[in-house]
């Protein structure tokens, strides 16, 4: 598992690579939290090569998603795959992130 972050524009993006879970959720929370610590306020979490969030996955993004929040930032989710997208209606976790379906319809409009 590893993330990978890079900037697009003023946008900090970071690639999940594998699964979201309770091993490697507070590696995440980390570094966001550090990006939001330096001034960043646009996050864009891309799900391209995900095949797994965990409970614990999906409470360190409602966490995260609450602190940029309170900071004046926004976090958007992208590239869900259809088993994903559906865990996140079926939690009602898409009525408090704006999910996309690609990377660039992420960063459109941020």
């Amino acid at each position: 598992m590893a993330f990978q972050v890079s900037r697009e524009g003023d946008v900090l993006v970071v690639d999940v690579d594998g699964q979201l879970i309770v091993g490697n959720r507070q590696e995440l929370k980390t570094r966001v939290l550090e990006e939001l610590e330096k001034g960043d306020r646009k996050f864009l979490v891309d799900f391209t090569n995900t095949g797994y969030i965990d409970s614990s996955g999906l409470g360190v993004l409602v966490s995260l998603s609450k602190k940029i929040r309170e900071q004046g930032g926004e976090l958007r989710l992208s590239t869900l795959n259809e088993d994903l997208r559906t865990l996140f209606e079926l939690t009602k976790l898409d009525t408090l992130f704006r999910i996309h379906d690609s990377r660039d319809e992420g960063l459109n409009g941020f």
